[in-house]
């Protein structure tokens, strides 16, 4: 059951990425579900969905915590008891998750995908990559800016903030695999710093 990298943001921020690979049976060994965490993974329908929220407990027995460690607000915004801060994701074949100390964060994995040419309109000013000329390349920015948004989103933790004029990336480079993000909601705006990495045809987003 391999742990497929960890990153160490700073002294207290960790990510974690898990590749799924293992069967449901492989995965749902070893591993103790509180009686809510269980009717959830029993309600899923899907193979993937199920595989997929195993191996996040798997990514918590690698940061030192258990199913019963979490717990999630009123706004599905997931939490630890100890009061350190967590972020959550998965999509297809890779789950992920951030632990820190102090900082408020949030995470976010996209399988990269042609699909986000028609939606980009509703989450960020596509005007602003039309200089991009290459399809590939294209994706890939609007994909690590939807990871970033979604990010900020997580941060948040409450469903009142519309990516197109709540959330803000600043335009970066490839090269840099960071820039910076701020909420703009409410009068107040807030600034994060962003970092992403591609692997396997996926991106990985997490704010901080």
């Amino acid at each position: 059951m391999p742990l497929y990298k960890s990153l160490t943001i700073n002294k207290n921020t960790k990510v974690f990425i898990w590749k799924i690979e293992e069967t449901f049976n492989d995965l749902n060994t070893n591993v103790l579900l509180t009686d809510k965490s269980q009717a959830r993974l029993d309600g899923m329908k899907s193979d993937l969905h199920q595989r997929g929220f195993l191996s996040v407990r798997h990514l918590l027995k690698e940061a030192g915590y258990s199913d019963s460690d979490l717990i999630y607000d009123e706004f599905g915004k997931p939490h630890l008891k100890d009061g350190k801060f967590i972020s959550i994701t998965h999509s297809f074949t890779f789950s992920g998750l951030i632990i820190s100390d102090n900082l408020h964060v949030g995470i976010d994995i996209e399988m990269q995908r042609d699909k986000i040419l028609k939606i980009a309109h509703k989450f960020t000013h596509v005007k602003e990559y039309v200089t991009i000329a290459n399809h590939d390349a294209l994706i890939s920015k609007l994909t690590i800016v939807w990871g970033g948004k979604e990010s900020l989103y997580k941060i948040f933790g409450k469903k009142k903030l519309r990516f197109l004029e709540n959330i803000y990336i600043e335009d970066f480079d490839f090269k840099d695999a960071k820039t910076t993000g701020e909420i703009r909601y409410d009068g107040k705006t807030t600034a994060y710093h962003i970092e992403f990495l591609e692997f396997e045809g996926f991106t990985c987003v997490y704010a901080f």
